[in-house]
């Protein structure tokens, strides 16, 4: 038997049909879409909460090496733990820095459900 779960859709939208605020029933996508808030805000961007989220973006413009996609996987574990850590449970991540673009691969247990899931994401310029 399915739950029934319903939140605001990120991005946020309008339901043009309803003519309403679209709506998110799927709980995976959900947590997905968390996911991808606390990993593309950047700290300070949120008023109320101005150390949220993991500054993805800005890591663009550091420098590509190693030691540079180290430390985003550090910062990237830090901030799903912390602002996550109740819903997920990353359980392995990588991150790419090539040229201009960059990937992260997680892959991560929904701790409700203990569904394994995975997100890439790529940030370019």
């Amino acid at each position: 038997m399915r739950e029934e779960f319903h939140s605001i859709r990120f991005p946020i939208a309008i339901d043009r049909g309803l003519g309403k605020v679209a709506d998110e029933d799927r709980y995976a996508a959900h947590v997905d879409q968390l996911i991808r808030q606390v990993l593309l805000t950047n700290p300070g961007e949120r008023i109320n909460r101005p150390d949220f989220g993991c500054g993805l973006r800005r890591m663009v413009f550091a420098p590509n090496n190693p030691s540079a996609a180290s430390l985003l996987k550090v910062t990237i574990l830090q901030a799903l733990d912390r602002w996550l850590g109740t819903l997920i449970k990353v359980e392995q991540t990588e991150v790419d820095a090539v040229e201009e673009v960059l990937t992260v691969k997680l892959r991560y247990l929904l701790l409700a459900r203990q569904e394994r899931r995975y997100l890439n994401l790529e940030v370019a310029l």
